[in-house]
Parts: structure tokens; sequence; C-alpha cells
């Protein structure tokens, strides 16, 4: 087999997985397009003082953190058709509404409107892809997953400023243009996956909230936990990494640009390679070399930072997320339930929306401390949540090898 993805191995996937990619590269390419140019939208063509523009960020990030413990399970009660469907058409007005406000109120309601529309079209979209891929083909698929949200990323930017050079807010017309062509792909060519046994409601077990069903599995709680943590200091780096290299003279605004665009393109290019290279190895083995990278990446910063070091320390941190990044999704969703699968992947995704909410404000708050206080915290943070994550890996593993051993005949 090839390292490098063949142009085939998009289309051999079932249509089903291929709509939920398409849908994680709408959301990329929409997100791409809109956050390079949303501060100077508040602040030049909205009226929003500059003060309210983190605040308003915030919004969006907490609409998603509280609306996915509550409602992110709803494809398991009534399919992932509708709720894939609503999430796509509701963020994407949400997104055309921000084009005609003004004022710090009209834009903070607009966020958080669109974070609870948007809290259940990611976990939704992952809940397809594992309901339709082979369970051999489910890590290899959510690599590429993760590619096709980075090359969102990369074309969203760059089409989102030529629509600035028109006027800034038009970049959410853009956004909203992406997600509609979303739900119209997911209206023409999805068919439900929902499972026939799923959304029985017989079963009194069953819950709406995900965060009460991470809470009840200690299984899902034990990954969810460090997921967190190593998810909330690794934001450190793009949340603090500007204001660090910038401080100490050694990058520009426009040369932090291009470092973390190199980054993504990193990613893309390299992730389906990795993934392959990495399939034979022990998911706690993997799970211990991301976060030794990681932590090495947090070493580099705290010794030197120069411009050599900012890039290894940043290639670094993609490479740890590219390790670990699809087999924790992997994990969370071979845990679930046929019948619940949607709400598992929502509580995974809850893991995800709190390193958005808490990561950024933790870290700047202690950079306000010390410049080196956000590499001192993280560096033993990530190597313990690493050590907890690893595991929860090898306890799933054995867990995985039990019924194959206790099945295996003599000879």
């Amino acid at each position: 087999m090839s390292l490098f993805p063949h142009p085939a191995l998009f289309r051999h996937l079932p249509t089903a997985a291929r709509v939920g990619l398409f849908l994680f590269f709408v959301a990329g390419f929409s997100d791409g397009m809109l956050m390079p140019f949303f501060a100077l939208w508040a602040s030049r063509e909205a009226g929003i003082p500059t003060g309210a523009i983190g605040l308003l960020l915030g919004c969006y990030a907490g609409g998603e953190l509280l609306a996915t413990p509550l409602v992110g399970g709803i494809a398991d009660r009534i399919g992932r058709r509708p709720v894939l469907i609503l999430s796509t058409l509701g963020t994407s007005l949400g997104f055309f509404c921000l084009y005609f406000v003004n004022g710090t109120f009209a834009a903070a309601l607009c966020l958080i409107t669109i974070g609870i529309f948007e809290s259940v079209l990611h976990p939704t979209a992952a809940t397809v892809i594992a309901d339709v891929v082979a369970p051999e083909k489910l890590r290899e698929t959510y690599a590429l997953r993760r590619v096709v949200s980075g090359i969102g990323h990369i074309i969203g930017p760059a089409l989102g400023s030529l629509l600035a050079m028109t006027a800034l807010g038009l970049v959410f017309t853009g956004a909203a243009g992406a997600l509609l062509a979303g739900c119209i792909a997911t209206l023409f060519f999805l068919k439900e996956t929902r499972p026939a046994a799923a959304g029985n409601p017989e079963d009194e077990e069953e819950e709406w909230g995900a965060l009460g069903t991470a809470l009840r599995d200690r299984r899902l709680a034990a990954l969810l936990l460090p997921v967190a943590a190593i998810g909330i200091v690794a934001s450190w780096i793009e949340t603090i990494l500007p204001l660090y290299a910038t401080t100490t003279g050694t990058l520009d605004p426009a040369d932090i640009g291009w470092l973390f665009s190199y980054a993504g393109l990193v990613a893309v290019l390299f992730q389906l390679p990795l993934t392959r290279l990495s399939g034979r190895l022990a998911g706690s083995s993997l799970v211990s070399t991301s976060g030794l990278v990681l932590a090495l990446s947090f070493a580099l910063l705290l010794a030197a930072p120069t411009l050599p070091g900012l890039i290894v320390a940043v290639t670094l941190l993609t490479l740890a997320e590219m390790l670990s990044g699809p087999l924790t999704q992997t994990i969370a969703s071979e845990l679930a339930p046929a019948r619940a699968r949607a709400t598992y992947m929502a509580a995974f995704s809850t893991a995800n929306d709190l390193e958005d909410a808490a990561g950024p404000a933790l870290g700047t708050w202690l950079y306000a401390v010390s410049a080196s206080l956000p590499w001192l915290v993280a560096l033993p943070v990530t190597l313990a949540a690493t050590a907890a994550l690893a595991a929860a890996a090898r306890r799933h593993e054995s867990r995985l090898e039990k019924p194959q051993d206790e099945g295996a005949g003599p000879g």
C-alpha cells in the first residue's frame, strides 16, 4: 500500500462517509474564511469596541460548549440526516445574519446561536463516518477527515482575502454559502445511517446529554479528561506564540501568519502517510510518542525563542496532533454502543470545545504573569495527561483483544 493517498481513496468510501468528509471540509473552509478577518470586521464595520472582540469569540466557542452536553447526542434520537440538515442550515443563516448586524449585543447573540447549531455538526458528521466505515479503516478515515478540514483552512483564508477586498462583512456570506452547500449535499446525497436499534423510546437509559454519558462511562471519561488537558495546553502554542515571538523580536505579525500556514500545509501533506506508517504501533505507544513530542515542543519554547526553535516547536506540535488525533477519536467511536454513537462523539467534541473556550483564556492569563510560565505549566501537565491517556489506550486495546483470545480454539 502506498503511503501517500491515492486519488481513489475518497471515491472508494461509502457515499455517506464522503458526505461527512465534505461537511468537515466546508466547516474548515468557513472557519478559515472568517477567523482572520473577524477582529477587523468587528472594529471597523460592526461598531464593536476592541475590548469586546475577544469576548465575542468566546460567545462562539461558549455556545458550542454549552449546547454540546445538552443536545450533542440528539442524532441518536431523531437520526443523523435531519440533525445535519438543521445544523448546516442554522449555522449558514447565523453567518449570513452577521453580515447585517451592528453592535456588541446583536453580534454576541448571533455567535451564540451559531455555536449552538454548530455544536452538533462535527460530532454528527463523525458519527456518520463511524456508522458506515469498516472498523479497520476508521482510523485512516478520521485521518482523512483532518486532511480535508486542513485543506478547507488553507483555501478559506485565500478566498476570504478576495471577498475582504470588497467588504470585510462579505466573508460571512462566503462562510454561509459554504455551509449552505453542505446542507444541500446532505439533503440530496445522505441517506440515514442510524442503526435501526437506536433511538428506541422505550430505552429509559438513553439520554440526550453527552456529558452525562461521559460521566457514567468511566472508560470514556478516562479518555476525555487527558484529551481535554492536552488540548488546552497545546492551544497555548497557537494562542501565545504570536505574543511571545513578537515581544522577543523573533517574528513580525506577517511572519507568524506564514508560520502557521506552514504548519497547516505539513498536516495536509503528511497526515495520511504518518497514519499509515504508524498503523502497526500499539495505541498506547502512539499516544506516548505524541505526548513526548509535544513536551519537547514546550521545552524548546522555554529554552530559546529563536526562529529555528519556533519553527521546530510548531512542527512538533503538528506532528503530535497528527499522531494522536485520529487515534483518540477512533477509540471514542469504538467505546460507543451503536445506539449511542452520536452521543459519544458529542462527548468527545465537548473536550475540543473546552479547549477552544478555556485554553486561550487560561494561557494568556499565565503569560500575563510571566512569559515563560505557560511553557513551565504545560510541560508537567502534558506528561501527566499523556501517561493517563496511554493507560486508557492500553486498557482499551486489552478489552479488544480479550474476545479474540477467549474465542480462540486449540490450534
